[in-house]
């Protein structure tokens, strides 16, 4: 499988991340309308940004895909129908959808468009992906449950023009295929319409049913246990492995990500696997690279998950629902002015005479040090503490339009 290159495939939240996925080296995109997809809390796209989004991609060779991956009741349906009248002029292209409803609705209404099925839909076996090819679907995402040597019997069962999408990185749910029945029950926010609240992350105890108020952690750690926590999946180390399964399409999960995971995971893969696509030494000979590069955004601990067998990994499960954060989301660099200082809306705080890092796009790091803040009335500042701001910083060394800037912890 060395000789076909694979498609990464990057989230956005919203238009401002859309084009950093795709300045950081995204080969296509995937979003969420502002209905009927599965992040309701992400941003989302109106139909005119995913125009401008669209617009944005092609003109850097990438691609946009849009997710309608809910699973429907009788009240959506006809909201979906008008939605996807909308969503066909849009120029996106392909629609991922799991549901067999909104799928019959989808060819209805939107005849020549490429449709991609979601790993909602519960794909685990090859049987499923002839199903879906009989349909006239070119392209399955496999479910996270699947190991490479499932998905590597799926490939031999399947047409050779038929692509398979897997999860390269990432967060991991707890629930079979992604349908978790918790945020419903808890909170009356469903899952499986785009509402998740997460509750797989929240601390449990047991309580037995004579004893109400006392309160048994399910192990030994005495904060508690996170029972239903995993931990976030990462295959930079296995992208031959990958590759040798047949996965088509290298998929990163995160749409309600920042910008900066965007940038950090986008790059860290896009050089991965070109350095691969050159020669397995040159892969190698970067290993350290990759995996220090890819702890420099927000994280849970890592997991292969069930990519080499069900019970394997060091436990997907782990007790802890915090996250790893070793650097912080400073700003993208909007304009650069005539005089070389850099302009962008500040996301958290920092004083001159710092030291910032630079994202080169090409996989560089750039030390900068903050030699001057003003904010937009000019007014000279030795530190910006206020979020949203937008800033004029002059920095000592000379940046591109787009670049990201973070601060290490």
């Amino acid at each position: 499988m060395r000789d076909k290159k694979p498609e990464l495939l990057v989230p956005a939240g919203g238009l401002d991340t859309l084009k950093v996925a795709v300045d950081y080296g995204a080969d296509a995109v995937y979003i969420g309308g502002q209905a009927f997809g599965l992040r309701a809390k992400a941003d989302n796209f109106s139909i005119e940004e995913m125009k401008q989004g669209v617009e944005y991609a092609h003109a850097h060779n990438a691609k946009v895909y849009v997710t309608a991956n809910i699973f429907a009741h009788n009240y959506d349906l006809d909201g979906i129908r008008a939605y996807f009248g909308e969503l066909k002029d849009t120029g996106v292209d392909a629609v991922l959808v799991s549901d067999p409803g909104v799928f019959t609705i989808a060819r209805e209404t939107m005849p020549d468009m490429e449709l991609h099925i979601s790993t909602q839909a519960n794909n685990t076996n090859y049987m499923t992906y002839k199903f879906w090819y009989d349909h006239g679907i070119k392209r399955v995402v496999s479910a996270r449950e699947l190991s490479l040597a499932e998905i590597s019997q799926i490939r031999a069962n399947i047409p050779d023009d038929m692509e398979i999408e897997s999860f390269i990185h990432g967060a991991m749910c707890i629930s079979y295929s992604g349908r978790c029945l918790l945020s419903n029950y808890f909170t009356g926010r469903d899952a499986n319409h785009g509402a998740c609240t997460h509750p797989c992350r929240w601390k449990y105890s047991i309580v037995e049913e004579t004893r109400p108020g006392e309160y048994m952690t399910v192990n030994e750690d005495d904060r508690g246990t996170y029972i239903f926590n995993s931990k976030d999946l990462c295959m930079i180390e296995y992208i031959p492995e990958m590759m040798e399964a047949g996965i088509d399409s290298f998929k990163i999960e995160g749409r309600m990500k920042t910008a900066l995971y965007v940038a950090t995971v986008a790059r860290t893969y896009r050089k991965a696997i070109d350095d691969y696509m050159e020669s397995e030494e040159k892969y190698r000979a970067n290993m350290e690279y990759y995996k220090r590069e890819i702890a420099k955004c927000t994280y849970r601990q890592f997991t292969t998950g069930f990519y080499f067998g069900k019970t394997d990994s060091e436990s997907q499960i782990y007790d802890s629902n915090t996250y790893v954060k070793n650097y912080t989301y400073i700003g993208t660099v909007r304009e650069v002015t005539p005089d070389g200082c850099v302009c962008f809306e500040q996301k958290n705080k920092f004083l001159v005479g710092e030291k910032l890092e630079a994202m080169g796009f090409d996989g560089t790091n750039i030390e900068c040090e903050v030699q001057a803040i003003y904010d937009e009335k000019e007014n000279s500042m030795d530190s910006a503490p206020h979020p949203k701001q937008k800033l004029r910083v002059k920095l000592d060394k000379e940046l591109e339009t787009g670049i990201i800037l973070r601060r290490k912890e």
